[in-house]
């Protein structure tokens, strides 16, 4: 049978209503691409899970076929949440596949182009308030729960704190078990809400329990300095951080990710921007462009390698590529030189095709 969405597929570990529809654009089912450069320098099999092949570019399509057919099941005639940016646009196209309408909330300050547009394209009503993505969090929250106890329909909060948000992205754990055949040694990832390293975590000890694993991976989490709470210990009021997506300062799931770190034996470290950035050009020279947030967890993989912090020595390894480099093409092209421009002349061309790189 062709593939036909991750609920198809897990639907058996998904607890959706029994007779709910599936809301699905095919997600799921990207590929964990091996990155031989990096692998070499860290002596250790760096595997890339890409989610940016996701139907609007991000791992957050996960999310929300589950939630969105959650809401459909449920009765909801719109949905509502708060974004950096990812889940806006994946909000907004499985809305519009339901037949749902759909409300965006973005914080003042960096919401990258390519992300916005996505929820333009797909119809979502797009609404920008004056504060930080954590108060516009807590504003979609509160009217979501109001909205269950009045006389209208209800407005589904899509969100990660939605529990439904975080079956159908542990399903990515579930695929890198069956591609690899067992967990990797390490997993690393971005971690900005905190909803995905929750996910990850849930979805390796629920696959354990049905077992397909035996042993579990250690998990990296990794956090842009400028946006580090736990890290620091302690919620940052203006996060800055050239990685929009994990631009949080009060992770929703915090708590559950630092506990999903410990019982993995694994930790949460913080990177710069600079190694962000550093590693999204690495990565592109592996033939995987990624949006500066989606680098973070293997920047942190190889700060601490480089430090002998992580022994990775001989291990297999798994960076979670969060998003596609489209997402956010203004972060690379603000940095790009101009194109060299020449006369339409064959030696010209023939001159600096063969001068030295």
């Amino acid at each position: 049978m062709s593939y036909a969405g991750l609920i198809s597929r897990y639907r058996q570990y998904l607890p959706l209503p029994p007779n709910a529809t599936p809301v699905t654009l095919h997600e799921g089912n990207t590929p964990l691409i091996p990155a031989p450069r990096l692998s070499a320098e860290l002596d250790c099999d760096v595997r890339l899970k890409f989610e940016g092949l996701n139907p609007t570019g991000s791992f957050k399509d996960r999310g929300m076929t589950v939630a969105m057919t959650t809401a459909v099941a449920n009765g909801a005639t719109a949905v509502i949440c708060a974004s950096t940016g990812n889940t806006a646009a994946s909000a907004a196209a499985y809305a519009a596949r339901a037949g749902l309408r759909c409300f965006v909330l973005i914080p003042e300050g960096k919401v990258a182009a390519g992300k916005l547009a996505g929820a333009v394209a797909y119809g979502a009503a797009v609404i920008q308030m004056q504060g930080s993505f954590d108060e516009a969090l807590s504003l979609v929250r509160e009217i979501s729960e109001r909205s269950q106890v009045s006389e209208r329909r209800p407005i589904a909060l899509v969100n990660s704190v939605n529990p439904a948000r975080l079956e159908g992205q542990k399903t990515a754990a579930f695929e890198i078990v069956d591609d690899l055949g067992r967990a990797p040694d390490w997993l690393c990832l971005p971690v900005g809400n905190a909803g995905n390293i929750t996910a990850y975590w849930k979805g390796f000890r629920e696959y354990g329990a049905r077992g397909h694993i035996h042993a579990w991976p250690r998990l990296l989490g990794v956090q842009a300095e400028g946006a580090a709470p736990l890290v620091l210990g302690h919620p940052v009021d203006k996060p800055e951080t050239v990685a929009t997506a994990i631009r949080i300062g009060r992770p929703a799931r915090g708590e559950e990710a630092l506990l999903a770190a410990e019982e993995s034996q694994g930790r949460i470290v913080a990177v710069s921007d600079n190694e962000i950035l550093a590693m999204q050009k690495r990565l592109a020279s592996e033939g995987v462009w990624c949006e500066p947030a989606s680098a973070a967890g293997a920047a942190g993989l190889f700060k601490e390698v480089q430090a002998g912090r992580v022994e990775a020595r001989g291990k297999t390894v798994v960076c979670v590529i969060t998003g596609h480099g489209l997402k956010d093409p203004d972060s690379l092209m603000s940095r790009f030189a101009p194109p060299k421009v020449i006369p339409a002349e064959l030696e010209v061309l023939e001159q600096l095709v063969n001068s030295d790189p």
